[in-house]
């Protein structure tokens, strides 16, 4: 009983061994498929996420007015002069009926300075200087016949000296009379001419200026597109310069990658490089880099160690598709693959040489072999025999 006993706990025993031996085999098996994976497997390829966008014309206009009607919904595709809304302001038609209304009154007011004075006024002048000559002319005889007086001694030298006045005053009266008789006939002055005719442009740019608003009454599309979005109701009021809509130029699309420096190694201006677009089943097209840029300050990485690391800014850079890829929206994924690092242990260009196996001796391996299987049958528990203990009669 006691034999059998022993036999049991010696095989528990084995038992027990063997199995801490094999999770000892299977734990440092694991650990060296590990180390094998991180030293000879190749890391991940570092990927560059970027954004499709498209350029976007803001429609806005010089008009401030309410919203009357759309001609256009969002999503329509539209023409470079399609109409797009309708824009009205009860405030810039009564601008446009003051400036016009302005420039009639000029324009009459420079017209009547050209033509000059009335021809009444002129003839009035005419007859008034032939009356002031014949006042002349009779004045002039009188004064003769006085001096001959006088020489003569009838009359006296007051009657002389009267009547050289009144001949005086006489010729003074014709010459203001021709005078005038002149400045009806020459009409206005240079300069009053010169004035009339700036006051007429000046009225004229008016109406100019308050049709150049109103031509923003009926805004058209400054492009081919299509309508991306549109901020107002109708009926709302807009003022000066606010968008209405925005219009999206499908044909000038880019791709927009926000790129720490140190990868700009593998981005370089007028670059080709190879994207993937996962909307478009995974696309794979060329595109061309036409623009770098840094993001400034706001978009710097900064290290968190005083040592070993340091800051790295953000660029912006920005390529366009070499072939036309219509599918591509704005707003869509896409990713730039950069070169994968090598692995630590890389294997050298010239390929290692298998290693020699030396042969062993045939005898050698017989003689271990045999050393072994008497080294693992000495390590086995042997059972001891108890005695049998005799029958007492």
């Amino acid at each position: 009983m006691a034999n059998t006993v022993n036999n049991n706990e010696s095989e528990v025993k084995q038992r027990e061994s063997g199995l801490i031996v094999a999770v000892g085999i299977i734990i440092v098996a694991v650990l060296l498929l590990a180390l094998a994976g991180f030293l000879f497997m190749d890391k991940p390829a570092e990927i560059i996420e970027g954004q499709a966008e498209a350029t976007t014309v803001k429609v806005s206009g010089k008009l401030p007015g309410r919203v009357l009607e759309f001609y256009v919904s969002e999503g329509d595709r539209v023409k470079k002069g399609d109409t797009l809304v309708h824009i009205h302001s009860s405030i810039a038609q009564a601008k446009m009926n003051q400036a016009k209304a302005m420039e009639v009154s000029t324009a009459a007011q420079n017209k009547k300075i050209d033509a000059g004075a009335r021809s009444q006024v002129i003839q009035g002048a005419y007859e008034i200087l032939q009356q002031a000559t014949a006042a002349r002319v009779i004045a002039e005889k009188t004064y003769q016949r006085m001096e001959n007086l006088f020489q003569g001694g009838v009359i006296s030298e007051q009657k002389r000296d009267e009547a050289k006045a009144a001949f005086d005053a006489a010729k003074a009266a014709e010459g203001a009379a021709a005078q005038q008789y002149s400045l009806a006939k020459a009409g206005a002055q240079q300069e009053d001419k010169t004035s009339a005719a700036a006051m007429v442009e000046v009225a004229r740019g008016g109406v100019q200026e308050v049709e150049a608003v109103l031509e923003d009454e009926y805004l058209t599309a400054p492009c081919d597109g299509q309508i991306e979005e549109i901020y107002p109701e109708v009926g709302e009021l807009v003022s000066i310069g606010a968008p209405i809509m925005t219009v999206l130029q499908l044909d000038k699309k880019y791709i927009t990658f926000n790129v720490r420096e140190e990868f700009l190694k593998d981005m370089k201006m007028d670059g080709v490089i190879e994207v993937m677009i996962p909307a478009l089943n995974k696309m794979k097209t060329k595109v061309k880099i036409y623009y770098i840029n840094d993001m400034g300050t706001y978009a710097t990485w900064r290290a968190t160690k005083n040592t070993g690391q340091w800051d790295s800014r953000t660029f912006e850079v920005k390529a366009r598709t070499l072939d036309n890829v219509p599918d591509l929206r704005p707003g869509m994924t896409v990713v730039y693959y950069l070169e994968k690092p090598k692995a630590k242990w890389s294997k050298s260009k010239k390929e290692d040489k298998p290693a020699k196996v030396e042969k062993k001796d045939d005898k050698k391996v017989d003689k271990a072999a045999d050393k072994k299987a008497a080294d693992k049958k000495a390590t086995k528990p042997v059972a001891k025999k108890t005695p049998k203990k005799r029958d007492k009669r």
